[in-house]
């Protein structure tokens, strides 16, 4: 028998699940009720002890061998197996479900002296709780379940997140089973978000995207999937900062400034793909045109027998407003004024 495992569940479960707040509570109020009697002398301590006694009847009891236990039954299941080869199973950490002393598989899975006990025939064995899948136990318990380890790093962005908002567990992306949990590594985080981000995904398949599809970035690079303070849980309070984070020079300060790049960048670009360069939302000089009237300049597409002389140019033919403005981020030149140099 592990060392140090409890004969109940309260130290476990009390803590963590909602579900199981209504015995808390009858449990105070039978010792408030009774506490009161006994200090007018209507009631003897052996009824205040057999009243705990029952109230402890009530929690679920863990299992006497602990991990032992579940092997007897999982002990092929490679998805159980493949555990003891990542962080959860590290016996020497003090921390971990596996460290001296600590509850092991039922740490997370809940005591499980029920589940692992004798069934008759017929019967069902009792559920245990299994974290995704065709687990049915409500997701704020379950995630409640992690945040108890894990509240130093998620516990405060998560509550009041979207992910939070939308009942997303935490096993809806984690596989904590696993050596190498998908999410936790930028070459397979982005097909792990993308199950449910549909639409982000089909944009980084566009011909011009970030280089999230092929490993060499992360979402969370760019996102905080456990929550944060601004929109689309961004790792910076501004769309823009996020944006400096890889895209130094484009942050300025600039003696000539364009406005919509010192506002947001998403007013120009599309952060996770499009098919124009650049990552557009539109080329130029439908783009440029969006805000700056075509009255009177020539950026309108134009051929040769309508140009002066003649003559035709590479510029206008371009139908590229970036051709002459090509400092469009902002220029430091003294005559930039009209970012063309």
């Amino acid at each position: 028998m592990p060392g140090g495992r409890p004969d109940r569940g309260a130290p476990w479960l009390l803590a963590n699940e909602k579900g199981r707040c209504s015995i808390v509570m009858n449990i105070r109020t039978t010792l408030i009720a009774l506490g009161s009697l006994v200090l007018f002398g209507s009631v003897t301590t052996p009824l205040v002890n057999q009243a705990l006694a029952e109230d402890a009847q009530a929690l679920p009891e863990f299992s006497k061998k602990g991990a032992d236990s579940c092997f007897a039954c999982h002990d092929e299941d490679q998805a159980v197996l493949a555990l003891f080869r990542g962080r959860h199973a590290i016996p020497t950490d003090a921390h971990g479900p596996f460290g001296p002393g600590q509850l092991q598989c039922e740490a997370c899975h809940g005591p499980g002296a029920e589940h692992s006990g004798r069934v008759r025939r017929g019967e069902e064995r009792p559920a245990i709780y299994a974290f995704g899948g065709e687990d049915t136990s409500p997701v704020e318990r379950d995630n409640a379940q992690c945040l108890s380890c894990h509240a130093a790093d998620a516990a405060t962005p998560w509550h009041g997140g979207a992910h939070e908002a939308n009942d997303v567990g935490c096993a809806d992306c984690h596989q904590s089973h696993l050596p190498r949990d998908p999410v936790l590594y930028a070459a397979t985080q982005a097909e792990v978000c993308t199950t449910c981000h549909t639409a982000q995904k089909i944009q980084m398949s566009k011909h011009f995207n970030h280089p999230v599809g092929v490993g060499k970035m992360a979402c969370s690079d760019c996102h905080n999937p456990h929550g944060a303070t601004e929109g689309a849980d961004l790792t910076r309070p501004t769309a823009n900062e996020t944006c400096y984070e890889c895209h130094a020079e484009k942050r300025g300060p600039f003696l000539w400034e364009h406005a919509p790049v010192a506002e947001d960048c998403s007013s120009c670009h599309v952060p996770h793909g499009s098919n124009h360069p650049g990552m557009l939302t539109r080329r130029a000089p439908l783009l440029c045109q969006s805000c700056h009237s075509q009255a009177g300049h020539p950026s309108i597409a134009q051929t040769v027998s309508g140009l002066p002389e003649g003559m035709p140019s590479q510029f206008l033919l371009g139908e590229s407003c970036m051709n002459c403005h090509s400092k469009v981020h902002g220029s430091n030149h003294p005559s930039g004024s009209k970012l063309m140099r």
